[in-house]
């Protein structure tokens, strides 16, 4: 996030007016957006709102990974998508939704699926993740390629009417000076394979997936401006029926 930016111009001043006068952001804040370069997960339920909020706030360079299309099935919940997009590549449909949005965003595309053999390289390319994937073996691939390049995590999942949001710093020290936990240290090993079935088999709530998304973009946004208190150490727990939000600590695990 150290690059030099281009001074903001007149169209940009007027479209983020209402993020300079805020004392927190000002110009600078809105200069730190510009020059942020975010590496979005998926194209799908939480990464529609993701790529939709970080484009509208002025993010400069926002990449995208997905090797998916857009299914009718798709709908109900990846709201960046539209029913005439239904076959084409997820990524150039959320490219050409996230251009109508703010044309002054640039967009990466890399069409594949994230492994333990890919993901370091990639991230690094980054300053920021945001993780929407649906698959423990890509956010444990994702959580590992972060933790090594010291790239901060924005991680979220969802199921049926429930969410989960946190931020994955674990090469930093907190205020106490205890070692940041990491991906590892919430969920030690993915669980048994069928135990958590995916939204397929139980469904899920279309909205949900904004409510959550938007909490991801909304963390995005505090680590580049650094700006609030950043979910780190702390599971931000979101039930749906309930209305209601629940905030669990976590720790580091010892040996």
């Amino acid at each position: 996030m150290n690059a030099p930016a281009a001074p903001l111009t007149p169209d940009e001043l007027q479209r983020y007016a209402r993020h300079i006068v805020l004392p927190e952001i000002g110009g600078a804040g809105q200069q730190k957006l510009k020059r942020a370069r975010v590496l979005v997960i998926g194209a799908g339920g939480l990464g529609a709102p993701v790529l939709q909020y970080l484009t509208a706030a002025g993010v400069g360079t926002l990449g995208i990974v997905d090797d998916d299309t857009v299914s009718l099935s798709n709908l109900q919940r990846q709201v960046i998508h539209d029913t005439g997009a239904v076959g084409q590549s997820k990524l150039e449909s959320a490219k050409a939704a996230l251009a109508r949005i703010n044309p002054n965003t640039r967009v990466e595309l890399h069409e594949l699926r994230l492994t333990d053999e890919n993901a370091r390289a990639l991230v690094a390319q980054y300053d920021l993740v945001v993780d929407g994937s649906d698959n423990f073996a890509t956010r444990y691939a994702v959580a590992d390629a972060c933790a090594a390049a010291g790239r901060p995590l924005v991680h979220a999942a969802v199921g049926r009417f429930d969410g989960s949001v946190t931020v994955l710093k674990p090469f930093e020290t907190g205020a106490d000076g205890t070692p940041n936990p990491g991906y590892r240290d919430l969920f030690p090993e993915p669980p048994p394979a069928g135990l958590v079935p995916s939204c397929a088999e139980a469904g899920i709530i279309g909205a949900l997936t904004g409510v959550v998304g938007t909490l991801q973009a909304m963390e995005a946004i505090k680590l580049i401006t650094g700006i609030g208190e950043p979910l780190v150490g702390r599971l931000l727990l979101y039930d749906a029926l309930a209305a209601r939000f629940d905030t669990v600590r976590y720790r580091k695990r010892t040996k």
